[in-house]
């Protein structure tokens, strides 16, 4: 007997790997896209939902809800570290694609997450892509919302690696280290892929042009818009190709047994020179007093991915689109 394909809502802050992730889990049977939720990251909150609505143009699902998501912190700080330097002005590659015809639902992004996740409880998963201030938003304004989302899985963190924003924090997690920590130690099922994880997950410059000659929809589309990223990798990293950080995390929420993880609590420096640190606990050592670790729920850390295979599914889906 099928399986009914996992709900998911993908919170987004479209961005080139964004846009590789969405594409990706339009062309996964196992999953069902149930709306797009925008937040600031690579690019501001507005640009993010325009290119959001943009990218289900591109795809041909207009029926996809797009509901816009806050445009400052959950500390409404309103100085937003903004990547366009990676993704371009637009976040698209500097393409300046045409206004998207279609519009934001009226909800904004907390109200749409909380609503989904109390209409199909425990059926529906988040995966979070950029900065966690929309997730943390829902927990703040429904105590229900942690019981009824399924699960959420968070592109964010450096686990015992250096960061990629300062030595110190992962982007994602720097945008909101307050809205991350919420998230953290809300007690919902959450699942972190950090940056140690999606580091290993390379598309190569010889993966680049095996989807430009391909005919597939997103491949072409892609290869159109990968030369700011691929630029940027060069580089700052002095690599061959880029890392696919959002479609690592998207397949995680896809296909649970491309990854492995451990278990304990994580919490999340919100201030200082370490501001934006995912720091974990494994909680094999008892301490003996009482503490801001105290008594925290744990969370699942991605530790080891299927690389090859993360490659193999991005490339087939990209390529067969």
């Amino acid at each position: 007997m099928a399986t009914e394909p996992k709900k998911i809502i993908i919170d987004t802050d479209p961005g080139i790997d964004d846009a590789m992730a969405i594409f990706v889990a339009l062309e996964s049977p196992e999953v069902e896209v149930i709306g797009l939720t925008t937040i600031y990251g690579n690019v501001y909150t507005t640009l993010a939902t325009r290119n959001a609505l943009h990218l289900l143009d591109i795809a041909g699902r207009t029926d996809i809800p797009v509901a816009e998501g806050s445009h400052v912190t959950i500390t409404k700080g309103t100085k937003l570290r903004i990547a366009d330097f990676v993704h371009g002005t637009d976040g698209l590659g500097n393409q300046n694609f045409p206004a998207p015809n279609g519009k934001p639902i009226e909800q904004n992004a907390a109200d749409f997450l909380v609503q989904q996740a109390s209409l199909y409880p425990g059926k529906i998963t988040v995966v979070a892509l950029g900065p966690l201030t929309n997730i943390a938003l829902a927990i703040q304004s429904d105590p229900d919302f942690v019981k009824n989302i399924g699960q959420i899985v968070v592109l964010g963190g450096a686990f015992s690696v250096n960061g990629n924003v300062n030595p110190a924090a992962e982007a994602n997690i720097f945008g909101d280290p307050d809205a991350a920590d919420i998230v953290f130690t809300s007690g919902a099922d959450v699942l972190a892929v950090g940056i140690n994880v999606t580091h290993q997950v390379v598309l190569t410059d010889f993966d680049r042009d095996e989807l430009a000659k391909s005919n597939g929809k997103y491949a072409k589309y892609l290869d159109k818009i990968l030369g700011v990223y691929f630029g940027y990798h060069h580089e700052a990293y002095s690599t061959k190709g880029v890392y696919l950080h959002d479609p690592t995390a998207l397949l995680a929420a896809v296909d649970p047994s491309l990854i492995t993880y451990t278990e304990g609590v994580v919490r999340v420096q919100t201030n200082g020179i370490t501001r934006g640190l995912t720091l974990f606990y494994n909680k094999q050592k008892r301490f003996g007093e009482v503490s801001e670790w105290s008594d925290k729920p744990s969370v699942k850390v991605a530790v080891t991915v299927d690389a090859p295979r993360v490659l193999k599914l991005v490339m087939e889906r990209l390529i067969n689109s």
